[in-house]
């Protein structure tokens, strides 16, 4: 579903990405981890197209994005670290502005709240202005948003950052419902430790390069967090 093949971007004299090659198939988490600068934001603004590779190319469902912007954009889900929606608008009012863009019909309230229940946004929040809603409930209707575009694939960038214990355990079950419904999900972030629970494969990053990849499941957070520990160090 979504796929680099040699991706490289430079900036003048700085190359931000060194030939990246993933693939993330259809169930498939692929949890990006790195310090600041290793590479994961300019992999998910390339597959978006929000900016250009240098060489290389992103593929969204086989399609090229450079080439077939608009089409790689409808099958695609992207959830930014801080989610911008409108503040004076309710979250219900929200998903219904942001889901009628681009479609043909718009949904009626019967679906829109069926995907605000599917995100687990609590039902007393639907009707209140989103300037009161925390980061992990406009998460969610970011999230619902995605769902009613029929997204196949989505691209979250540090999703977990300053969303408290509760917050960050739900946006795992979102994770996990997702999965289950077989969209391939690509997650840059720091947590290391939320990355191997949610994550079925994690992808070590390092100035540009890919340095490590490896299956969630065959490692515990110790491990993880050593194996970090020494590719950060070398």
């Amino acid at each position: 579903m979504l796929q680099a093949i040699d991706l490289v971007k430079n900036y003048d004299q700085h190359s931000a990405l060194k030939g990246l090659n993933l693939t993330v198939n259809p169930g498939d988490v692929f949890c990006l981890l790195g310090a600041n600068g290793a590479g994961k934001s300019t992999t998910i603004n390339l597959f978006l197209n929000f900016i250009l590779p240098t060489s290389g190319t992103p593929l969204v469902n086989g399609l090229d994005v450079c080439v077939h912007p608009r089409e790689s954009k409808q099958l695609l889900g992207y959830i930014p670290e801080q989610v911008m929606l409108y503040k004076e608008l309710t979250g219900l009012e929200n998903l219904a502005y942001f889901a009628s863009l681009g479609r043909r019909r718009s949904l009626s309230q019967n679906e829109l709240k069926d995907l605000l229940t599917r995100v687990n946004l609590a039902e007393d929040s639907w009707v209140r202005p989103v300037a009161i809603y925390s980061k992990g409930m406009r998460q969610k209707v970011a999230i619902a948003v995605a769902l009613a575009k029929n997204a196949k694939a989505f691209l979250f960038d540090e999703p977990t950052s300053g969303l408290d214990p509760k917050a960050s355990n739900d946006f795992s079950d979102i994770i996990r419902q997702l999965q289950a419904e077989k969209a391939a999900i690509l997650m840059a972030t720091h947590d290391l430790f939320r990355a191997r629970e949610s994550g079925t494969h994690l992808g070590i990053m390092k100035q540009g390069l890919l340095v490590e990849t490896l299956q969630a499941s065959s490692v515990d957070n110790s491990e993880l967090e050593q194996l970090y520990l020494r590719h950060m160090h070398e």
